[in-house]
């Protein structure tokens, strides 16, 4: 991987971590800071779903990172912080002064606003959703965010069941012309 891609790499990183932290994957891990234990997005695919052409965002990218990175430094300057300078400037700032500038770039009004949520959407939906993913896959894997809300393995024949009613009774009678698959006659 050659430095452009690891700067953009490890910027994106910071933010989808900042987005839905989780804990640092080694000592020395400077784009997940670190603020919650467990996995988090990153660890979640973060980076994968960004890098899936139909999220629409994959080709931008290389301009968001580059944009992060240098509204880290005004960041930076306006709050007179020193920034590691072997580090992109998001990576190196703390938890709570990332989070701090991603609440003014997603703030109503910021003229960019749009940009930097729909990346935070693609960032919590790699977890929420895994949609890179399918879910069969995704459990089987041990997908962090689908086994934290619960979600089971299929049975199986890879149908998912349901035995107990969701709403405690059932809600509707079976139609008798219903295949043994689930589909309408």
């Amino acid at each position: 991987m050659d430095s452009d891609e690891q700067v953009k790499v490890s910027t994106l990183e910071a933010y989808a971590d900042t987005i839905l932290p989780g804990e640092k994957r080694f000592p020395g891990d400077h784009a997940i800071a670190g603020a919650s234990e467990g996995p988090g997005a990153v660890a979640a695919g973060a980076l994968e779903l960004l890098h899936t052409d139909a999220t629409g965002v994959t080709v931008g990218l290389p301009y968001l990172a580059q944009s992060l990175n240098e509204h880290a430094k005004g960041y930076a300057k306006e709050h007179d912080l020193t920034l590691d300078e072997s580090l992109p400037a998001f990576v190196a700032l703390s938890f709570e002064h990332r989070t701090a500038l991603v609440r003014s770039l997603t703030a109503p009004g910021h003229p960019e606003k749009d940009g930097w949520v729909s990346l935070a959407l693609f960032c919590n939906m790699s977890f929420d959703s895994a949609a890179h993913k399918h879910t069969a896959e995704a459990i089987a894997e041990g997908h962090p965010g689908l086994l934290a809300m619960g979600y089971t393995a299929p049975d199986e024949d890879g149908l998912w069941r349901f035995p107990k009613f969701s709403y405690r009774r059932e809600l509707a009678r079976l139609h008798p012309d219903t295949t043994p698959s689930g589909s309408p006659a």
